[in-house]
């Protein structure tokens, strides 16, 4: 069993930066497939980004592609969100997500397949 904690999150003015981090409970962790997903007040949970198992790939959604940038450090069994020129689109609470590796399958941006999750942590972006 893998527990994910986030943190990082706060409020931040528009334009600003903030690095979210998603800390595991073990180092297999390190070898996983993760991602981070968003959900705003009465959305729908939203794919944001992904890294591939072997840290080979990555993908973002379009509405982060060019301001967000996901990245793991294995000593640490951390993965990171770094967030920039935040907007107020972007105010919402923050869940890191984690799968075994698949074969053949390198990314998945779909929230069903991923086994593990965080918490979630808040980010608030005001105008």
């Amino acid at each position: 069993q893998v527990q994910l904690v986030e943190s990082g999150g706060g409020l931040v003015q528009a334009g600003g930066s903030l690095r979210l981090a998603c800390a595991a409970s073990t180092r297999t962790f390190n070898n996983y497939t993760v991602a981070w997903f968003r959900q705003a007040p009465g959305k729908e949970r939203e794919f944001v980004a992904a890294l591939s198992w072997d840290d080979s790939f990555w993908y973002y959604g379009d509405s982060v592609a060019g301001r967000f940038t996901i990245s793991r450090d294995v000593s640490k069994n951390t993965v990171y969100l770094q967030m920039s020129s935040l907007n107020p689109s972007d105010t919402a609470v923050y869940f890191c997500a984690a799968e075994r590796p698949r074969a053949g399958v390198l990314i998945t941006t779909g929230e069903h397949v991923y086994e593990y999750w965080g918490q979630g942590t808040q980010v608030t972006v005001s105008s």
